[in-house]
């Protein structure tokens, strides 16, 4: 069987994990692409991303990675953990991810 258009990723990816967890923050799935256009932009998905200038770490930039531990374990690491508490911010602050992404387009942060 041929499957047409874009291969799912793996289920344990950071892209996975997030697409997964969308409507647990009561997001629809085309919210997807504009939190993988901001998280892209900001860390490139990498859960070890920091920035020496500003001290933010993981997937989301959080400031300081510390406060992710709220999230889950393993914050240094984890990235489920990074991308609960990365949605949850989002969520709070912004709303949607679509919105989070028009303040980062706008300012350059988020």
């Amino acid at each position: 069987m041929v499957r047409h258009g874009r291969p799912r990723p793996h289920p344990h990816t950071p892209r996975a994990i997030a697409r997964s967890l969308l409507p647990g923050f009561h997001w629809g799935h085309g919210q997807f692409r504009y939190l993988d256009w901001l998280w892209g932009e900001e860390s490139g998905w990498n859960r070890f991303a920091f920035n020496p200038w500003s001290g933010a770490y993981g997937i989301p930039q959080a400031s300081p990675g510390s406060v992710m531990a709220s999230a889950g374990p393993g914050w240094q690491h984890n990235a489920r953990t990074q991308i609960r508490w990365g949605m949850g911010y989002i969520r709070q602050r912004y709303g949607s991810p679509r919105q989070a992404w028009l303040h980062e387009c706008t300012f350059g942060w988020y």
